[in-house]
């Protein structure tokens, strides 16, 4: 699909609940050489139709090279909710059938939070206006996840210290870290995401 970051519809006004973080999903699809012109416009007719749905931030593709029957989608919607909707959607079955027998997928991977769009290939074909933006530098992602683990990580030693300071340090460092895990991922670390983007990614809207 072609690279369109900037279409979106008012969903984008509506409040998240506040697990909620936007989702990317990547596909690596393999394509017959014989097949490029269509291969193109199937894209195109994709692209059209996901604008279309709220929450929809965007597409793109990428290939390792000119020769390569390797094609690399991705795709981004504003929350998980949003995502379900278009990829349960009739009009995405209709795009999918429209391929079959000239597209394999071969791999589905979906990234949240700091991630987001995965790392470019060092040599890639991109297509669109706009390559799809990469993912934010690793010392704003390690400052991110500092701001975020740190005071957890206190609050969770000072909680441990006063509850359970008479098990075995082994046993209270499980304990904390059973906790903090689920709460960095699912919670704190999605929240932190969203709040610090104009830190993350300041040219993105």
């Amino acid at each position: 699909m072609s690279s369109t970051p900037d279409a979106r519809t008012g969903s984008d006004l509506t409040p998240r609940a506040p697990g909620d973080a936007p989702v990317t999903v990547s596909v690596t699809r393999h394509v017959a050489p014989d097949h490029l012109d269509e291969m193109h416009a199937w894209l195109q007719a994709g692209n059209t139709l996901a604008q279309r749905f709220p929450g929809f931030l965007g597409s793109g593709w990428v290939r390792p090279g000119e020769e390569s029957t390797e094609w690399h989608m991705l795709y981004r919607f504003a929350d998980p909710a949003s995502l379900e909707a278009w990829e349960s959607s009739p009009q995405r079955r209709w795009w999918l059938d429209a391929a079959e027998g000239k597209v394999e997928s071969t791999r589905v991977e979906r990234r949240t939070g700091i991630e987001g769009w995965f790392d470019e290939p060092a040599s890639t074909e991109v297509a669109g206006e706009a390559a799809a933006p990469s993912a934010p530098p690793r010392w704003k992602q390690m400052v991110v996840i500092f701001l975020v683990f740190f005071p957890l990580s206190l609050t969770a030693n000072w909680v441990s210290g006063r509850t359970i300071g008479d098990w075995a340090l082994p046993l209270r460092v499980l304990a904390s870290v059973l906790v903090m895990t689920p709460l960095m991922t699912y919670v704190l670390l999605p929240f932190a995401t969203r709040r610090m983007q104009w830190f993350l990614a300041p040219g993105e809207r």
